[in-house]
């Protein structure tokens, strides 16, 4: 069981990056809000760099060596999905700031999302601090999609794939660190993660379903 939700949770965030990746760059924007960016980059990056070190230590094996793959595979993903928020990105950046900050805006963020991945570490040690910052982050991702839809109002940038492949994504180890293994606060989390999930799948349902409804109305009286 542990081994099966360990490979779904894997499995669900490599569709998140993938599709982030392909609507980045077919609908030239970004696709994954900035501070989920930083954290999730600041925390692959930082225990992908503890499985090198624990590896040089002793051979990895069984559940550690399937995260020690996923963990470097969602680092390189996570850098091209950075790549088309540097790229897009400033199309989204306020008009009233002038643009040229926005390189170190992004900056400052990804400084800081580290900054705190690392404070987790020291509070809390490598194993608690990974999976205490894994689920406050994604509770934090799960309401800045939300957000990144209204403010977008409608959805460029998202769809139901990755919504569905983020909530499975989250739900697998809720279920194996907040239930089986039993920790509250990874449950209370993993709840709301999947609470705020479900409210952002039903938002892009509707917003589809409009759009599937409308499209065929607007081609026909452009072609008419």
């Amino acid at each position: 069981m542990e081994t099966f939700l360990t490979v779904l949770s894997c499995i669900g965030w490599i569709i998140v990056y993938e599709e982030c990746i392909r609507l980045g760059f077919k609908e030239k924007t970004y696709a994954m809000p900035l501070f989920a960016l930083g954290l999730n980059l600041a925390w692959e990056a930082i225990y992908s760099f503890s499985d090198i070190f624990l590896a040089a230590h002793g051979p990895l094996e069984g559940l550690n060596l399937i995260q020690a793959y996923f963990n470097a595979s969602w680092v390189i993903l996570d850098i091209i999905i950075l790549f088309t928020y540097f790229k897009y990105g400033k199309n989204e950046f306020p008009k009233s700031i002038n643009q040229k900050y926005f390189p170190a805006w992004t900056m400052l963020v990804i400084i800081c999302c580290f900054a705190l991945q690392y404070v987790f570490i020291k509070e809390f040690g490598f194993i608690m601090g990974a999976k205490y910052s894994a689920f406050l982050q994604n509770l934090l991702m799960s309401v800045m999609f939300i957000d990144m839809y209204i403010k977008r109002g409608n959805m460029n940038g998202q769809s139901l794939v990755l919504a569905y492949a983020k909530w499975i994504g989250t739900l697998a180890p809720t279920i194996l660190f907040g239930i089986l293994e039993y920790n509250t606060l990874v449950l209370v989390c993993g709840i709301f993660c999947s609470v705020f999930d479900i409210i952002y799948i039903s938002l892009l349902s509707k917003s589809k379903k409009l759009s599937d409804k409308f499209i065929p109305i607007l081609a026909m009286n452009k072609n008419g």
